[in-house]
């Protein structure tokens, strides 16, 4: 879109401030997600904590998919970005407080859903608001400092579960604290400027609608891809371990986990500022496409720990720096400027569809054949994005 060129770059301090936003959405949800909830689950309902954690994810799942493109479209209608994101802050951050003095599965679940609904009263007009100001010569950069946030993430929960640190109502107030700290001063000092109107005009008559939106059908299909194979190995990455290594432990998946996202974070700001250079948003997306192909292939056929660690390696390095580079570079081809948040809202679909669909996928395949065809699978489905990005011309 030329808008993009025509804006002035926005400022480093409005960028970082932004991305430690991002960052504080993370924080939000990966310490609650993978550990508190697991846990308050645990204490309530004891040895079927497992099935109430699936109807847990499932039906936050859903609240999430619905009310991210409610959010999006609402902050679209008003033009109001920021007042969103500060109610959906102070709704999130509230809602904290009732999940951990919920007492029995049955109110934790919905107040885990009203949860997500304020989640995304938050993050979906925040995402529209990069879009509005991050002229495209910046989204690159933009994408690479959005790849710190699932390192923060992890870190995050690491520190709220040291032993002996705090109680269950400690670490949420740690969580909140954290989440606060990180959202809040975008809300406050952060001056974008030159902030897009959202004109309601037609598309450039040199990019008809038409073939924009196949573009960003394009761009979502692959990205449904790499999430999908994402959210496997994610959620089975302990268990494919134990299957190659029986003596594998928890800690030793968290520290790995940990350590690839850290790493990954320079590695994908290195790549989007490349990719602001040189003005090729979509030749880094083929080649991690093809990268994560490569390490799902390795782990396949991966005859012990060390080449399983390889292959995971690859693939986590890859799908990380692929999925925030493309978060970014998505914002390049929405049709209409007045429809942002509506069409991102749609668009995370591909970010939440893989978590209802992989359950299933992998209890089809796992039990009987192992998880080598498994992965094979995800190796082919990020062999389709590559080739499906491929086939789109460089845009500018």
């Amino acid at each position: 879109m030329a808008e993009g060129g025509a804006r002035p770059p926005q400022s480093s301090l409005f960028l970082m401030l932004y991305a430690l936003a991002w960052a504080g959405g993370t924080i939000a949800y990966i310490p609650f997600l993978t550990v508190l909830l697991p846990m308050r689950l645990t204490v309530l309902t004891g040895p079927q904590d497992v099935s109430w954690l699936a109807y847990a994810t499932f039906g936050g799942a859903v609240a999430a998919s619905l009310s991210n493109i409610a959010f999006g479209w609402a902050s679209d209608v008003t033009r109001n970005r920021k007042g969103w994101i500060t109610a959906g802050l102070a709704l999130t951050l509230a809602l904290f407080f009732m999940i951990s003095r919920a007492a029995d599965a049955i109110t934790l679940i919905a107040a885990v859903m009203a949860w997500q609904v304020a989640l995304n009263m938050m993050l979906a007009p925040l995402a529209a608001w990069a879009a509005d100001t991050v002229p495209d010569r910046q989204k690159g950069t933009l994408g690479g400092l959005l790849a710190f946030a699932p390192a923060t993430g992890a870190v995050a929960g690491a520190v709220v579960t040291i032993p002996g640190l705090a109680d269950a109502e400690g670490r949420i107030a740690m969580v909140v604290a954290m989440v606060a700290f990180a959202v809040l001063p975008v809300l406050i000092i952060g001056r974008p400027g030159r902030v897009d109107s959202l004109p309601h005009e037609p598309p450039e008559p040199s990019r008809p609608e038409a073939h924009q939106r196949r573009i960003l059908l394009t761009m979502w299909a692959a990205r449904l891809a790499i999430q999908t194979a994402e959210a496997a190995l994610f959620a089975y990455l302990l268990f494919y371990f134990r299957a190659v290594d029986p003596a594998f432990r928890d800690a030793d998946a968290a520290r790995i986990f940990s350590l690839v996202l850290l790493v990954a974070a320079p590695l994908a700001l290195a790549t989007g500022r490349w990719v602001d250079r040189h003005s090729r948003p979509v030749a880094p997306l083929v080649a991690c496409a093809g990268l994560v192909a490569l390490g799902l292939a390795i782990m396949a056929t991966a005859t012990g720990l060390a080449s399983a660690l390889a292959g995971y390696v690859v693939f986590s390095l890859a799908s990380t720096i692929f999925l925030v580079l493309h978060s970014s570079q998505t914002m390049r081809v929405l049709p209409r400027p007045e429809r942002r948040g509506r069409d991102l809202g749609v668009f995370n679909l591909a970010n939440t569809l893989p978590s209802l669909v992989v359950p299933s996928l992998t209890l089809a395949i796992v039990p009987t054949f192992g998880y080598a065809p498994l992965i094979w699978l995800l190796a082919g489905l990020a062999l389709a994005a590559g080739l499906l990005l491929a086939s789109l011309p460089s845009q500018r």
